[in-house]
């Protein structure tokens, strides 16, 4: 005896998310029992599923507040602090990581319970098939070969003989053959009828084709999620002010995406727990009228509280096909000793070929009605959905819920750092003070001592004759020297040679020849009254 199946002892998973309240908008109780096609029950689903979806609105609203509030803050931050900030990102950058990868995991399990589960269900789909086929060439053995050739034979029958008793045998037994070939054809009917409307085709198809866009999808998804976090983690590592304001963006859209498909799981997953519980309840109910219960209670369960539903049915017409070998044997004998055997043959020898032919494939019919293959196949159905998919879609609702937990505080922190790194300068900022002027003056100072000197380079490098109001004698002092260094007036020569001096000049005015060296030809020159 084969063990029952799961239903029998749903998974405690399955247990536990079935004992989640299914309330209408009304928040009223309503029945938990699976029923997709019950407006009031995919009414209860969407509520659980809201439940998320309500809790993302209020995350997005207060991250909308904190950002406004921290938009415009602009307070120097100490190192420390900022230091802690990052590490903060980065631990939780890892973690929402491991989140992620959690629900890759449970996405991988999910597809690999719809494949087994279409592996065991087109098995279903293909034994289902084969018991159809097999009752339909009995069906064709019976109807389109044998009773054609009994009907042939008959008529060959009916031409006179002098033993009419052996005829009136012969009749008989031809009338036998006839009778249990009907039994034997009814019988066979009533075994194909109720598996005739049964076909897993189109629902098979259907989940192949959503399995196959699902699966990518969620992979892409996910994957794109991992992006974020380490676009995040580059940033933390680089202090790149960039990056973080980028993940600050992202980061909001991975808050939704975690959120959006938390609500999607958690509806699924409570209504394949509804399913797991009770999966026969829901498979007897799908079939309604077409297939009787005690047919479905025998494959489902099998064993041996439940008898063969098409026993009887298979006995009555193996006991046919059996008596239609005895009586053709009786006609075979007779009819060669009453009539001409080039009239008997081929046809009786093609009838009694038939018959052997339609009582094996009755033997064979007797396997393919035993509820032990079948219920095989059922079980490893309801497991792929109810243990490995079903633990699957749990895990991808608990990494949903994690990643947007995880998301959300990085949303936070990192909106929280990046306002307080400053954009590095592409330039090095020299603090120059000067000890004779006020630290407001320090700027001052410093384009003072890039000034031209009083008298500027020609075309030709030589001095030109000009005359300049001597520097204050705040500017470090060179104005006492310069004083020192008066001279008088310079002269050109008409030919436009070097610089001729006075006769009290025995020496050159500095190393300048008594001019500032300026930093920059775009410097502008400051008079003595700026400082005034």
């Amino acid at each position: 005896m084969i063990a029952p199946a799961s239903p029998a002892s749903p998974p405690p998973l399955a247990l536990i998310l079935h004992s989640f309240p299914h309330l209408n908008i009304s928040l009223h109780l309503v029945n938990s029992t699976f029923e997709p096609r019950s407006t009031v029950y995919l009414e209860s689903l969407g509520i659980l599923g809201s439940l998320p979806a309500a809790w993302l609105i209020l995350t997005l609203l207060v991250l909308l507040i904190y950002l406004l509030t921290r938009c415009c803050d602009h307070k120097p931050r100490p190192k420390r602090s900022i230091t802690a900030l990052k590490w903060t990102l980065a631990i939780f950058a890892l973690l929402c990581c491991a989140a992620v990868g959690a629900g890759l995991y449970g996405n991988d399990d999910v597809h690999n319970g719809l494949e087994q589960f279409l592996v065991a269900a087109q098995s279903l789909e293909d034994h289902v098939q084969s018991v159809r086929n097999q009752t339909d060439v009995i069906e064709a053995t019976l109807q389109q070969k044998i009773l054609p050739l009994l009907t042939e034979l008959g008529d060959v029958f009916d031409n006179p003989v002098a033993n009419q008793t052996a005829r009136g045998m012969l009749l008989a037994a031809l009338t036998s053959v006839l009778n249990n070939t009907s039994l034997a054809l009814t019988c066979t009917r009533d075994i194909s009828r109720p598996i005739h409307g049964i076909s897993l085709g189109d629902f098979l198809s259907l989940v192949q084709a959503s399995e196959t866009i699902r699966w990518p999808v969620t992979m892409a998804v996910l994957s794109v999620l991992l992006v974020f976090c380490v676009v995040l983690l580059f940033g933390v590592a680089r202090h790149s002010r960039c990056a973080l304001i980028t993940f600050s963006v992202f980061g909001l859209f991975a808050v939704i995406v975690s959120w959006l498909m938390a609500s999607l799981y958690l509806a699924a997953a409570v209504a394949a727990g509804d399913l797991c519980v009770a999966p026969d309840g829901y498979l007897q109910r799908q079939a309604g009228s077409a297939l009787r219960a005690d047919i479905l209670t025998y494959y489902m369960h099998c064993d041996d509280s439940h008898t063969n539903p098409f026993n009887q049915r298979w006995l009555q017409g193996k006991g046919a096909l059996k008596a239609m070998g005895s009586s053709l044997a009786v006609v075979s004998r007779l009819a060669l000793r009453l009539y001409n055997p080039v009239d008997l043959n081929p046809k009786l020898d093609v009838v009694t070929t038939e018959v052997k032919h339609a009582d094996g494939l009755m033997s064979a019919l007797a396997t393919l009605l035993d509820c032990k293959a079948f219920h095989k196949q059922y079980g490893r159905a309801v497991d792929s959905v109810c243990d490995l998919g079903l633990f699957g879609l749990s895990f991808m609702l608990l990494a949903a819920v994690a990643a947007g937990v995880f998301f959300t505080v990085l949303v936070w922190v990192d909106s929280h750092t990046w306002i307080y790194i400053r954009k590095r300068r592409d330039y090095l900022q020299v603090d120059e003070q000067d000890p004779f002027l006020p630290p407001s003056a320090a700027s001052q100072a410093i384009a003072a001592r890039t000034l031209r000197s009083q008298g500027s380079y020609g075309s030709t490098g030589l001095f030109r004759s000009h005359h300049t109001p001597s520097p204050p004698a705040t500017l470090d002092g060179r104005g006492a020297r310069e004083e020192k260094s008066q001279h008088g007036p310079h002269h050109e020569s008409a030919g436009g040679g070097g610089p001729e001096f006075g006769s009290g000049t025995s020496a050159m005015l500095g190393p300048n020849h008594g001019q500032y060296a300026t930093l920059s030809k775009q410097c502008k020159t400051l008079e003595s009254s700026d400082f005034y």
